[in-house]
């Protein structure tokens, strides 16, 4: 009888690793790739078109001497754009005003969205239609918000005039043509539009905090208040967090509010950054210029906002 080959050796047979479980292994998670790709790209493909597609071309714009024109003819500039910019200062004196803007609208909102939230989150009578209530604010148009808000500022028959002229107050203020009132005039609309946003995420965070740590700490002898840092801002915390941030670059991108309130003025007090960057690209129609300030304020807004969630994160971990 002659000695069995190595291919037919059990003993090879046996040393011989199994490949047909890796095979199917390797080929299931190539499958499931694929399929989360097919998953993905109808969600990712309008990312791509509506978001990301106008943001090179916003970068490749801002490298050029661009212009609004029937028939556009533009050339490549380099840094040209930039360096016209640095010396702009009433780009910089409005990225000010924008900061003022976006800094005081997002910690007011927050300010008065918690105090909202724990008055609907208290077990009032009616806790339905006041819920309701106060997401109004949220579902009018800005456009609308803002003549609405004209017609309260109104200096000859607006409402807050008449209500400080029955207090004996000075009753002729024009609100939003004043310099030292626009801006803060604006402040308030903008806080009253954005409040409800964040009112229903803490109060969607507040009930989620569970009754046993509230009653504990009562049971320790925790007041009001004490519950308040010690146990619900904690609990907060990342919510809090995330609704800041995404407030914050709401707010300093948002113009439309403002436009209609004011357009900018009086003497540019209320000129915000885009609002700047808008009339200069469709107004001056310098869309090249117009895409630098937009690639500055990107770069700045990004910068502000990796420094906060930084601190953030590393506060977390040390806490």
């Amino acid at each position: 009888m002659s000695a069995p080959t190595l291919a037919g050796d059990p003993r090879r047979a046996a040393l011989r690793p199994d490949r047909g479980p890796v095979r199917r292994t390797g080929g299931m998670a190539r499958a499931k790739r694929r399929e989360a790709i097919v998953l993905v790209m109808p969600s990712l493909l309008p990312i791509l078109v509506l978001s990301v597609a106008p943001l090179v071309m916003g970068v490749a714009l801002a490298f050029t001497d661009a212009r609004l024109v029937r028939q556009p003819d533009y050339q490549f500039v380099g840094v040209d754009n930039f360096v016209r910019l640095a010396d702009n200062s009433f780009f910089w004196d409005s990225f000010r005003i924008g900061m003022i803007w976006a800094v005081s609208v997002t910690l007011l909102q927050l300010v008065a969205a918690m105090g909202l939230a724990l008055l609907l989150n208290s077990g009032l009578r009616l806790q339905g239609l006041t819920r309701v209530l106060a997401l109004i604010p949220w579902a009018m148009p800005p456009v609308v918000v803002a003549i609405m808000w004209q017609m309260i500022y109104s200096p000859n028959a607006g409402p807050l005039n008449a209500f400080l002229g029955a207090l004996g107050l000075p009753d002729d203020i024009n609100w939003l043509a004043d310099f030292s009132t626009a801006l803060p005039a604006v402040i308030v609309v903008g806080v009253w539009v954005g409040m409800p946003q964040t009112t229903v995420t803490l109060l969607a965070g507040l009930q989620q905090i569970p009754d046993e740590l509230h009653e504990a700490a009562a049971m320790d002898g925790a007041g009001a208040w004490r519950r308040f840092t010690a146990v619900t801002l904690p609990s907060l915390r990342p919510i809090i967090t995330s609704i800041t941030s995404l407030n914050f670059i709401w707010n300093f991108n948002s113009f439309s509010l403002v436009y209609v309130l004011t357009e900018g003025g009086p003497g540019g007090r209320t000129m915000l950054p885009m609002l700047f960057t808008y009339l200069e690209a469709f107004k001056n129609r310098n869309i090249g210029y117009a895409a630098a300030m937009g690639v500055v304020l990107v770069v700045v807004v990004v910068l502000l906002l990796a420094i906060y969630l930084r601190s953030q994160f590393r506060s977390e971990k040390e806490s």
